[in-house]
């Protein structure tokens, strides 16, 4: 498991989402067809959130980039747009969204008709990127997203909670209430 995705799911928890990571979702032929993609394995989401009392569902793309250059969206586009699949192939995102709600449906683990939402977890958007489009962009069209400011304000109120035995809440602690006392 992805340290991240394994970060963006404990938070998500803290938030009383149910979480899973690596989460398949099985395209039939005809969809896999349907995309363009015959060949392709199971589509996976890497964190798959749900709220039982809303009837939603989180299908969480993670992009760490915590080393690298970041997250680039730019001029209304992710870039390249091969690393970011669901986000930028309007077909394959809805078949795979689709069938994801249908699957979770029949295997019982959601009641009919969730409402799936795609989210991005950014830990580095790049310089060049321009956040204030990208969050336009991600809530103009119903996706959420999950940028490194989320992930320290997260972190910020699991560092003030009760003791959770998870590293990402202990470290959160140990940083935070750290840093506030040596100010």
């Amino acid at each position: 498991m992805d340290a991240f995705e394994s970060l963006v799911a404990a938070l998500l928890r803290h938030r009383g989402w149910w979480t899973t990571t690596s989460f398949k979702v099985q395209l039939t032929k005809e969809e896999k067809r349907c995309v363009g993609r015959a060949s392709t394995p199971r589509w996976e989401i890497d964190v798959l959130a749900y709220k039982g009392a809303t009837n939603e569902v989180l299908a969480v793309e993670c992009k760490s980039f915590l080393d690298s250059r970041g997250v680039i969206f730019r001029d209304g586009a992710f870039e390249p747009a091969r690393r970011y699949k669901l986000f930028s192939d309007a077909k394959l995102r809805g078949v795979v969204l689709r069938r994801l709600a249908v699957d979770l449906e029949r295997r019982g683990l959601c009641t009919s008709k969730p409402k799936v939402t795609l989210c991005l977890a950014a830990g580095k958007l790049a310089s060049t990127t321009d956040c204030r489009e990208l969050r336009t962009h991600c809530r103009d069209q119903g996706w959420r997203l999950l940028d490194s400011a989320w992930i320290e304000r997260q972190l910020s109120q699991a560092s003030n909670s009760g003791y959770e035995n998870d590293v990402a809440f202990v470290v959160a602690k140990l940083l935070l209430r750290g840093a506030a006392r040596s100010l």
